[in-house]
């Protein structure tokens, strides 16, 4: 059934579709495809884990809102201090000025940061922030005297961001094909994903073996690169890859030996999303510079910041006419308001057991979805966190996956709005990222949604 006839009925929503699809151009979307099949779905306001469109219709945010939203929609303590600030001061240049928001926000991420980051610099969204990562760990090695250092290590099937240098560190031919005259080129390393074990490996086996060509590549070009970027413990555009805490430690190592940076984009996986505060923490491992945005101001505005060591921060100090300083500037850099919000989202961590409720809501989420690990249509079924994800395939034994015209992805995602669940796969894989907020019975219901979804999407 098109998604169209759930609002036959309705003129709230059919009207705010008309007005945005006049003008508004959206990312990630073919703009053509928003017709009787596939309408424009306006959100009038959140509520918790719910969204509720301009009838009346709650659509339960399986995905967080890409990603992005830690605990609800509207959350009370987060819209307080939002308010409370821009009543007070909404922005003010952060080049030779700052402000106590900011200054406490450097301060508690530090404080909950892995130990030896003690830098931050703010900037408006996750792919400036990678962005950043990439000029700084140039730039150091420019203000070293390593002017040969001009490349980075990214892994297979990364994805951080679509600006043009994290688009260039990016392995993802839907996004980066078009762009590819423009970016810098990569060395790519293979994925740890341990989906790719070989019969008889564990996860930890694979995360071993790509370390090993990991370091045949770092004893190639080391004397090249300036770091190596990797998505800790999920990639998660490039399809839900989880890998074992193991590569993460035995990258700080490499990376040591080889004398280049280690970037850690946490930008999808910070916050809470893994089981720890950081994922980096699942290795007990402190990177060159720790890459973070959507959750940290609970996903209620755009926010990113790069923390990083003395270290590097060092190495841009000096005379002016030395001309060694980080020269990169964002307007709204350390916006107060942007900062109030994020310092809301750290007391709650810091005042509640979040961690351990994400730890019990883990479990539930894992039991609910074993019985799709037999599912004839599903392959892959692996969980890392409050993750969780699952390949709808046409053949389970070969993981051979349908024609990707058949868009088997699209009719899950079509049966989940039909039955009040946002659940936007990535292709034919589809996945689980809720708001901590989510509550057991709402897990119950998301899985037994998207197990309908599936039968639907395969039949």
């Amino acid at each position: 059934m098109p998604v169209s006839e759930v609002f036959d009925h309705v003129s709230g929503n059919v009207a705010l579709a008309a007005r945005d699809l006049a003008h508004n151009w959206h990312p990630c979307t073919q703009m053509r495809e928003h017709d009787a099949r596939l309408p424009m779905i306006p959100i009038v306001r959140g509520e918790g884990a719910w969204l509720v469109d301009a009838d009346g219709r709650r659509y339960l945010d399986c995905i967080s809102s890409w990603w992005s939203n830690l605990f609800g929609h509207a959350e009370p303590r987060i819209a307080a201090a939002i308010a409370a600030q821009a009543a007070t001061l909404n922005h003010v240049m952060f080049a030779g000025f700052t402000h106590e928001p900011a200054i406490r926000l450097a301060e508690e991420l530090v404080r909950v940061a892995p130990r030896g980051l003690e830098r931050v610099f703010f900037a408006g969204d996750g792919a400036s922030a990678v962005e950043i990562a990439l000029k700084m760990s140039f730039h150091y090695w420019h203000n070293r005297g390593r002017r040969e250092r001009t490349r980075f290590v990214s892994l297979a099937h990364a994805y951080h961001g679509e600006t043009l240098g994290a688009l260039s560190v990016s392995d993802l031919p839907l996004y980066r094909a078009v762009y590819a005259p423009l970016l810098l080129q990569p060395i790519v390393a293979p994925s740890p994903d341990w989906l790719d074990a070989e019969p008889g490996e564990s996860a930890e086996d694979v995360a071993v073996r790509r370390l090993q060509d990991l370091r045949a590549i770092l004893q190639r070009h080391a004397r090249e690169a300036c770091a190596v970027i990797v998505e800790p413990l999920v990639q998660c555009s490039g399809g839900m890859r989880m890998h074992s805490p193991v590569y993460l430690a035995g990258l700080r190592a490499l990376c040591d030996e080889f004398d280049v940076h280690l970037i850690a984009d946490e930008i999808a996986v910070g916050f809470g999303r893994t089981g720890t505060m950081f994922a980096c923490g699942q290795a007990n491992i402190t990177p060159d510079f720790l890459c973070l945005s959507k959750g940290l101001t609970g996903g209620a505005l755009a926010m990113s910041a790069v923390l990083t060591t003395n270290r590097v921060y060092d190495a841009f100090l000096g005379d002016y006419a030395a001309n060694n300083a980080f020269l990169h500037s964002h307007t709204f850099s350390g916006n107060p308001i942007a900062c109030a919000a994020a310092l809301a989202t750290l007391a709650i961590f810091r005042g509640e057991p979040v961690l351990e409720r994400n730890r019990a809501l883990t479990a539930r989420l894992s039991e609910r979805i074993a019985p799709l690990r037999d599912h004839p249509h599903v392959s892959g079924l692996r969980q890392t966190g409050l993750i969780a994800a699952m390949d709808l395939v046409a053949d389970k034994r070969s993981r051979m996956p349908y024609p990707g015209a058949e868009r088997r992805g699209l009719r899950a995602y079509l049966h989940g709005l039909q039955n009040g669940m946002l659940l936007r796969p990535l292709g034919d894989t589809l996945y689980f990222m809720p708001p901590y907020c989510i509550t057991p019975d709402e897990i119950d219901r998301m899985v037994e949604t998207a197990a309908e979804a599936i039968s639907a999407a395969v039949e």
